[in-house]
Formats: C-alpha cells, sequence, structure tokens
C-alpha cells in the first residue's frame, strides 16, 4: 500500500481482504455486537487462539512488568495512628492531634484499582495488511495482551471502537468473560464508517470515563493532526494516554509495481499512479515521513507516550522496551 494518504491509507483495488477485514453488509450490526457472518464455531476458535497466545505470553513475559508500571493512579487514605519518631511531620493530622492531645500522623495506602482503556481506529485504511494480516489484526492481538495483562492484574477494561463516528462503547469491566468479548469485537465489529475522526474519539473517551483511566491509542494516524489538537490534548490531560501508532511495511516503502490503480479505503476515490518511476516512489514515501513527522509532533507536544507497531513484526518486543522504560521512569521518580 503506497502512501498517497495524508489523511486515508491506499490498496490496490483488486487486494483480496485479509483475514480479518470486516466487509459492510448494508445492515447495522447491533452496538452490542452481533455475531459476524461467520460459524460461531470458527469465531470461537479464533477468539480461543488469540486468547490462549495472549495469555501465555503475558504469564511467561509480562509477569510484573504490567504491575509494576501500573499501580494505580494515586494515593487513598486509609487510617490514623499515633506519631512515631521518624515519621514525615508534612502527615500529622493536626485535627486529630488537637482533639486527643497527642501527635497524629495520617497513613495512605495506594490506590489498586486501575481502568485500562483501548480506543480502537476501525476505519477503512485499518483493514489493509500486505504480509498476510491487517493493521485491524494486530490492534486486535495487542489489545488481547492489555487486556489480559489487566484482568490478571484485577483492572478494568473498557473499550470504544470509532471510525469517523463512535461506533461501539464497552464501559469498563472485570472478569475473562468481558475480556474475551473485547477481543470478540475487535476482531469481527462491522463498522458504519469508513473515515477517521480521531478528535471525537478523544472527546466520546473523556465524557465516557469518570475517573483517571489508562487510555492506549490503537490507530494508524492517517488524518489531519490541526483538529485533533484540542480533544486530545484535552484527553491526554485527563488521563495516562498511550498511543500505538501502526503502519504497514508497504505504506513507508512503496515498491516498483508499475502502473497500478489503488483505492482510498476510506473515502473510496482511486487514483492512476506509475511506479515505475523513481521520482514517483520517492514523492509517496517522502509525503508518508512529513505526515508520520506531525503525527509524532502532536503526541511529543502533549506529552503522549507511543509505542510503533508493524505489521508483520512481533508486538511483544515493542511492548516490553515501553513497560520496561515506564519503569525506570517510575524507579527515577
Amino acid at each position: 500500500m503506497c502512501a498517497f494518504h495524508s489523511q486515508s491509507g491506499f490498496s490496490h483495488r483488486n487486494r483480496q481482504p485479509s483475514p480479518g477485514t470486516s466487509q459492510r453488509d448494508g445492515s447495522r450490526q447491533a452496538r452490542a455486537g452481533s455475531g459476524p457472518e461467520v460459524l460461531p464455531a470458527e469465531m470461537l476458535r479464533r477468539v480461543r487462539r488469540v486468547e490462549i497466545r495472549t495469555k501465555a505470553l503475558v504469564t511467561e513475559l509480562f509477569a510484573g512488568e504490567y504491575h509494576s508500571v501500573f499501580k494505580g493512579q494515586g494515593m487513598e487514605f486509609a487510617e490514623v495512628r499515633e506519631y512515631v519518631p521518624g515519621d514525615d511531620i508534612r502527615t500529622i493530622d493536626w485535627n486529630v492531634t488537637a482533639r486527643l492531645g497527642a501527635p497524629f500522623v495520617k497513613k495512605y495506602e495506594e490506590e489498586r484499582e486501575l481502568t485500562v482503556f483501548l480506543l480502537v481506529d476501525a476505519s477503512g485504511s485499518q483493514q489493509f495488511g500486505s504480509v498476510g494480516r491487517s493493521k485491524m489484526e494486530l490492534a486486535a492481538e495487542v489489545s488481547a495482551i492489555l487486556a489480559f495483562s489487566a484482568f490478571n492484574n484485577h483492572d478494568k477494561v473498557g473499550l470504544l471502537i470509532f471510525t469517523d463516528r463512535p461506533e461501539l462503547l464497552i464501559p469498563p469491566r472485570r472478569g475473562r468473560a468481558h475480556g474475551l468479548r473485547i477481543i470478540r469485537e475487535i476482531l469481527y465489529f462491522h463498522p458504519e464508517g469508513r473515515g477517521t475522526d480521531l478528535g471525537m474519539a478523544c472527546e466520546t473517551a473523556v465524557h465516557a470515563l469518570r475517573r483517571r483511566s489508562t487510555v492506549f491509542l490503537l490507530s494508524d494516524f492517517f488524518m489531519d493532526p490541526d483538529p485533533v489538537e484540542q480533544p486530545l490534548g484535552a484527553l491526554a490531560r485527563k488521563h495516562d494516554l498511550i498511543a500505538l501508532p501502526m503502519q504497514d511495511p508497504l505504506e513507508r516503502h512503496c515498491p516498483r509495481l508499475g502502473l497500478i490503480e489503488w483505492e482510498d479505503l476510506e473515502t473510496g476515490r482511486s487514483v492512476l499512479i506509475d511506479t515505475s518511476d523513481a521520482r514517483v516512489r520517492n514523492g509517496i514515501e517522502m509525503q508518508y515521513r512529513r505526515q508520520r513527522d506531525r503525527v509524532t509532533g502532536l503526541l511529543r507536544r502533549h506529552k503522549v507516550d507511543q509505542i510503533p507497531l508493524e505489521v508483520g513484526q512481533d508486538p511483544v518486543e515493542a511492548l516490553m522496551a515501553f513497560f520496561k522504560l515506564r519503569e525506570r521512569r517510575r524507579a527515577l521518580g
């Protein structure tokens, strides 16, 4: 998929959809996520395969990593006790001290409950994949890893699937059945929209989340960054926002394929390009890099951490590197 996409991805018109590509059937799936047009047994087997793989990764690789990085979002008051030498005088409860005639200090405990919220882009460009799987399938696998890590840590997990509109909102809850539903929805959900409105998705998340949460934003970010500036900034200020920019290797490198017709998966617009011309290929790749630089600048301005992901590469390495970076930051205060 070459990168004529300042705002959306292009795909060769004759490309066959990857296994995770959703086909629009003209009728709306229920917002709770009714079954797709596949046999239920097939769906269950596929979701089960994702569960087995991701649970093994969580058990073997992420044991302790997730817990040490995401321990909670603050401290909550537990009790008061008598002052003992060495206690920080800033923790003295002066009201209790005055009432009882002896110094007492406040004792705090770290908040344990954490809410993880998955913000998943299901626009047309996310359905593209040149290496046997789509960006949407990669999003499902990464979401599964994050979800099962959260469930193992007794945290709540919620989901918002979006395109150019909010497509599906699942409030944060705990439990394996809830986690399997989230994975099923990401794999099989049939969106109504094809475009991308990331600003609207950020606003929806701000209103949906009552308390500070860790928000993972999975998207290829094929959009104009300027209208997203304010809503993304608001989400980043209120919550711990982590971006996972996704790309396909064919998006950053345009191969020499001769004269081809490509279709914009978000608008349906097609364009004829001559990839045998080196200037055309270089122009496409330069435009793609320029777009990614704008997105990177947007995220950096709002101090949003990034975990870059590429279709065809194992996401575990990138996630582990991020967890370790977060842990080092936490240790340094």
